[in-house]
């Protein structure tokens, strides 16, 4: 069975935040989880702002919730908010349904854990955690 490496998670997350900055976003912060939600690694850039962590958290593990990118997540949230409130509920709201959450595979399509990326707007945060999963050598699923 396919694992993410401590490695890649690191990678992802340098790249990631490279990418945020080279485009001027605000202060990113990067949570990757593993494929059964644990943190695997974790970095907030200098001028986050408090409660980053539990909205980068939020995002990785919704996606990884639902088996979809956040992105679905935020949709559904439109269209049948019954729905993600139910699942914020049962998570003991834990899940965060807006962009910025990614499901990393394997070229295999094995699931390997999510990254959840907080700071600028939701479509940037999910640029970013594309770009990470893609310097790592990995497939992001952004919904």
């Amino acid at each position: 069975m396919a694992e993410l490496t401590l490695a890649a998670a690191n990678i992802i997350i340098a790249a990631a935040l490279e990418a945020g900055t080279k485009a001027g976003f605000k202060p990113l912060t990067v949570a990757v989880l593993d494929a059964g939600g644990h943190l695997k690694a974790f970095q907030k850039q200098d001028g986050a702002s408090m409660l980053r962590y539990e909205i980068a958290f939020g995002k990785a593990y919704g996606s990884l919730a639902v088996g979809m990118g956040s992105r679905w997540l935020d949709r559904n949230a439109k269209e049948r908010p019954h729905f993600i409130e139910g699942l914020t509920a049962v998570s003991g709201g834990r899940i965060v349904a807006v962009p910025g959450g990614v499901l990393i595979r394997d070229a295999a399509g094995a699931l390997l854990g999510a990254v959840g990326i907080t700071g600028d707007t939701s479509d940037n945060d999910e640029t970013c955690a594309v770009a990470g999963i893609e310097a790592a050598g990995l497939v992001a699923q952004v919904d």
